[in-house]
């Protein structure tokens, strides 16, 4: 007999009673015993594709979880959903899918596991979105969940060719290296030859973006928030030794589901804060301010980029990740990984100890077990932080009204302050277009628009464009902002997440080229040399949101429904409005 009693359990509605009969002949079919059909199903969602390497090992790591479930008595029923890999739509129209395809993994997995009646979930994600993604499924669903990260890519090293600039040959590699290095090309200081042994040895193995990039930052998020296993998001994904994490996730959701701990349980006000604390002292990527949002919209919390900023506000910046930084996840997890980060936060009272993790104990008690302490070069220690504030910080201001935000980790607090003459383009492209062709002037402030969430529509990062500026050497003599998206992977004084948007009518909208703008990241200011009566004026004449070629499909849907940037760019009422939980039908 199963040690889970059913009769509360979704399950019951697919496996118990005669009139299921027809349910159950199904499960006989895919070779399942009495005993397996009897048990709690577990669902074990994976973004297994070949898209991309961040991907590519998730199948195999989801065969470890199911054997840590079948250990603990329960039957996992394995699924997949899909994924969009940011650094193959980079730069193209393939890039309006990207933030679209988070809701649609949510969705996705919600979907599966209702229409299946599974009692818990195992979540495996490897990329951008869809570790968000996954998590929003998990605290919709409200089911016992623990998430795990298919890890990061090993760094990669380039030949010592004198062809190769030596900038490139002394340090690791990651692909945030070769978008700049196609800057590199562009202006002459890279030849083709040289741009081609590079491509062949930046991404040597399986496994996401290997910086404190958004995969590696939701990764550490995850860890913090409490729906991962402690330590479980640092090991490079090729290391087979990462089936112990994923084996020890199936068997923790087991023990989940005996004790009801739910993913509503883990995931509240105060774990959001400690995974933006995270964020901030590894100057993490600029999307958490989009995810962390969206996340808490799934169980009901107001948490909004103002609180998520607000928290990167006092909070040091002490773990040295690129792309601010000169290490990657590897070195992070080698120095101890999130664990000795959050020990450190510990020690300023930066972390909220009683929050409930998916170990099934306490965040406090879980940091109790750790023995190694910071190692000075990758983890600083928090008495002595690389600076005293959050590498990522909160903007307001006449321009955006709802905030906006920007990453300076690795920026002297010199460069944190610029005015200029703004240069306006409608879309990315003709930015991009303009960057190539240096048709812009150093002490201008790019302004990117209409490539917000409905404006775009799809809210597109930029990497690509700053890259480019980057390459050109220009990185710390223009400024750029936009009601789009940035890239984990920017560097340079980039702001994002302008709103309200363009498409909405925002300020954005009403810029023309040659207006002053000052970013000031000290005071948190984002401003035009405008009046209000002015931008009033120009609100007046406007003409109205620019005309897209998607009038149908999935990004029309997506334009239709999106909300604001700053609650987190979501298409649904969420938990506030919602008249049931899954786990309890």
């Amino acid at each position: 007999m199963t040690k889970f009693d059913k009769s509360k359990l979704p399950s019951r509605h697919v496996t118990e009673g005669p009139a299921r009969a027809p349910h159950r002949s199904y499960y006989y079919a895919m070779g399942m015993t009495e005993e397996e059909i009897h048990q709690p199903l577990v669902g074990v969602a994976t973004c297994w594709n070949e898209a991309a390497p961040c991907n590519i090992s998730l199948n195999r790591q989801a065969q470890a979880v199911k054997g840590g479930v079948k250990e603990a008595k329960g039957s996992p029923r394995e699924f997949t959903t899909i994924t969009v890999t940011d650094g193959i739509a980079m730069g193209h129209e393939g890039m309006r899918s990207s933030l679209a395809s988070r809701e649609a993994i949510a969705d996705t997995v919600e979907l599966t596991m209702r229409g299946h009646c599974y009692d818990a979930i195992v979540g495996l994600a490897g990329c951008d979105k869809s570790l968000p993604g996954m998590m929003m499924a998990m605290v919709r669903l409200n089911v016992p969940s623990v998430f795990i990260y298919g890890g990061s890519i090993l760094p990669g090293k380039a030949p010592q060719i004198d062809e190769i600039p030596e900038e490139f040959r002394t340090r690791d590699l990651t692909v945030q290296d070769m978008f700049e290095a196609v800057g590199w090309n562009q202006n002459g200081t890279m030849s083709d030859k040289a741009l081609d042994a590079l491509e062949r040895v930046a991404c040597p193995s399986a496994g996401a973006c290997g910086g404190q990039f958004t995969a590696n930052t939701m990764a550490c998020v995850s860890e913090a928030i409490g729906l991962a296993l402690m330590n479980s998001s640092g090991m490079p994904a090729p290391y087979e030794s990462r089936d112990q994490y994923a084996e020890a996730s199936g068997r923790a959701v087991m023990d989940l589901l005996e004790k009801n701990i739910r993913a509503r349980d883990v995931v509240t006000r105060k774990s959001m804060e400690n995974a933006a604390r995270v964020v901030a002292c590894t100057g993490g990527s600029t999307n958490a301010g989009l995810h962390l949002p969206a996340i808490a919209h799934e169980a009901g919390i107001e948490f909004y980029l103002d609180d998520v900023c607000e928290i990167f506000r006092d909070t040091p910046y002490f773990v040295d990740l690129k792309p601010g930084g000169q290490y990657v996840a590897k070195d992070l997890y080698d120095a101890g990984g999130i664990p000795v980060v959050m020990k450190e936060l510990r020690k300023a009272g930066l972390i909220h100890e009683d929050c409930m993790t998916a170990t099934g104990r306490a965040i406090g008690e879980e940091l109790d077990r750790i023995e190694r302490e910071a190692d000075g070069k990758v983890i600083y220690s928090i008495d002595a932080p690389l600076t005293k504030t959050g590498g990522v910080v909160g903007l307001k201001g006449n321009i955006a009204p709802q905030g906006a935000i920007v990453k300076v980790a690795g920026i002297a607090p010199e460069h944190q302050v610029f005015t200029g003459p703004a240069r306006v383009f409608e879309c990315e492209e003709d930015a991009f277009a303009a960057v190539q062709n240096r048709e812009y002037e150093e002490g201008e402030v790019i302004v990117i628009r209409n490539e917000g969430p409905a404006g775009g529509p799809g809210m597109r990062e930029m990497l690509a464009t700053t890259a480019a500026l980057s390459g050109q050497g220009m990185g710390k003599k223009v400024a750029l902002i936009t009601d789009g998206r940035f890239s984990g992977a920017t560097r340079g004084f980039c702001v994002g997440h302008v709103g309200p948007e363009a498409a909405h009518g925002g300020p954005i909208a009403m810029l023309k080229t040659g207006d002053m703008i000052t970013i000031n990241a000290i005071e948190g200011e984002l401003s035009v040399d405008l009046s209000d009566e002015e931008l009033d004026a120009r609100k007046k004449d406007w003409p109205g949101p620019r005309e897209t070629i998607y009038a149908s499909g999935a990004l029309w849907k997506y334009a239709q429904l999106v909300g604001e940037t700053y609650k987190g760019a979501v298409t649904h009422p969420g938990a506030e409005a919602e008249r049931h939980v899954y786990a309890d039908l």
